[in-house]
């Protein structure tokens, strides 16, 4: 048995439940309960709740029981979701009402080239604080590259929230053999209203693999060095 978060259980059966009761007594605010939605809402509450691991049977048994009768964590699950579903009813992502399969990777063994996640953070070259409302736009090899599933945006924009960082996940390419190096080469188209766009240019080696990596791996990435843009009226000194 793997190392398995049981509150991922757990959470996901209490959305699911309160989900179905809201749409059973038709509430007003429900706008939708689609499965993208449903997750989104799950993400939310285990983010703001202690995980609880379990590598054993018998850990998953003694964990079961003691949760069963945490009467005040189930409360918090419960208001959690309720706080969860009406957020995310409010702010529902471009791609929720898309079938699952369109916001998932297919498991395929073929010879491709797995990318790493690439993240990176937009500032502001006068204050350096970062900066929200950009647009990043990756490319490869001069054209714009596809992600992985519809859950990741390219271009991506940077938000406040998020602190002006961006992140990509690419398709992974597909090739003939397995074990061959290729260098791919990346460049990164940068905007913003009031600012000067630049555009970042960066080589990556992979080594081709015999299966196609559809689970997120935050250890497999790469940091981008910061991007900072000035204003339209300021001279970049760097240039």
């Amino acid at each position: 048995m793997n190392v398995h978060n049981i509150m991922e259980d757990i959470v996901l059966q209490h959305v699911n439940t309160i989900y179905d009761l809201l749409k059973e007594s038709n509430s007003a605010w429900l706008s939708c309960d689609c499965k993208n939605c449903r997750l989104d809402t799950t993400s939310y509450v285990l983010n703001r709740i202690p995980p609880k691991y379990v590598v054993s049977g018998r850990g998953l048994t003694h964990s079961l029981n003691a949760l069963e009768s945490d009467m005040q964590l189930k409360a918090d699950i419960d208001a959690l979701t309720n706080e969860g579903i009406r957020l995310i009813s409010e702010t529902k992502r471009p791609f929720h009402s898309l079938p699952r399969k369109d916001c998932e990777m297919e498991k395929t063994e073929i010879p491709v080239f797995n990318f790493p996640t690439f993240t990176g953070t937009v500032l502001d070259g006068t204050t350096f604080e970062p900066i929200a409302g950009a647009s990043v736009l990756l490319k490869c090899n001069g054209m714009e590259v596809q992600m992985v599933d519809k859950t990741w945006a390219n271009p991506a924009m940077t938000y406040k929230s998020t602190k002006g960082t961006y992140s990509f996940w690419i398709k992974p390419f597909q090739t003939n053999t397995v074990g061959v190096t290729q260098k791919f080469t990346f460049s990164l188209e940068i905007s913003a209203d009031g600012y000067t766009p630049i555009i970042y240019s960066f080589d990556l080696s992979l080594t081709s693999e015999n299966l196609v990596k559809n689970e997120l791996d935050s250890t497999y990435s790469v940091k981008i060095k910061d991007m900072v843009l000035f204003h339209a009226d300021i001279q970049n000194e760097m240039e």
